[in-house]
């Protein structure tokens, strides 16, 4: 059990280092990937549309995909920031869950900041979503009553694959400008 615990681990940490590799400047094809991106969780998820009229900034992440065997589990995937819906930069997020876990599924996710602060705070690299702050999944077509907690909304809407967990982990962003 200790082997196959070590075995993950490394086979995580590397496919952190692979997919954190590093881009040289931003690639004009990134607009139009940031736009399809949005353009999908709009028309996937219309309860979602106050939101984008309402608030100062988001991050989208088109594709986040994530998959656990045993006790240990992880996530990845890339997006793209908007302020004032404005494309200024993109993001990374890395997830790390422990517990109980078997599959793998894809989702997209978005996060919506309430003010210019919630938003910069997100663009220094403070900002994390812990197992207490979890993101809220939208099945199409569903009404959502749910508003900002400490300045951000978080929504998650699933894609492919199939996964059971009963895990505790995070989810940590990286901010780059344009």
């Amino acid at each position: 059990m200790m082997k196959m615990m070590r075995v993950a681990v490394f086979v995580f940490l590397f496919l952190g280092v692979a997919a954190g590799a590093a881009r040289a400047g931003w690639d004009p094809k990134d607009d139009e990937k940031a736009q399809q991106a949005v353009d999908y969780i709009k028309k996937n998820a219309p309860a979602l549309d106050r939101f984008f009229v309402h608030a100062y900034g988001f991050a989208v992440f088109p594709d986040i995909y994530k998959g656990g065997l045993f006790l240990l589990g992880g996530a990845h995937g890339q997006g793209y920031v908007y302020e004032l819906n404005t494309l200024v930069g993109e993001s990374t997020v890395t997830q790390v869950n422990v517990g109980p876990q078997l599959g793998g599924q894809s989702f997209s996710e978005i996060i919506f900041f309430k003010s210019k602060a919630d938003l910069d705070n997100f663009k220094k690299g403070n900002f994390e979503l812990t197992a207490q702050a979890t993101a809220i999944l939208i099945k199409s077509g569903m009404a959502t009553n749910t508003d900002y907690s400490n300045g951000v909304a978080v929504f998650a809407l699933p894609k492919a694959g199939l996964m059971a967990d009963l895990t505790v982990g995070g989810q940590k962003f990286s901010y780059r400008s344009r």
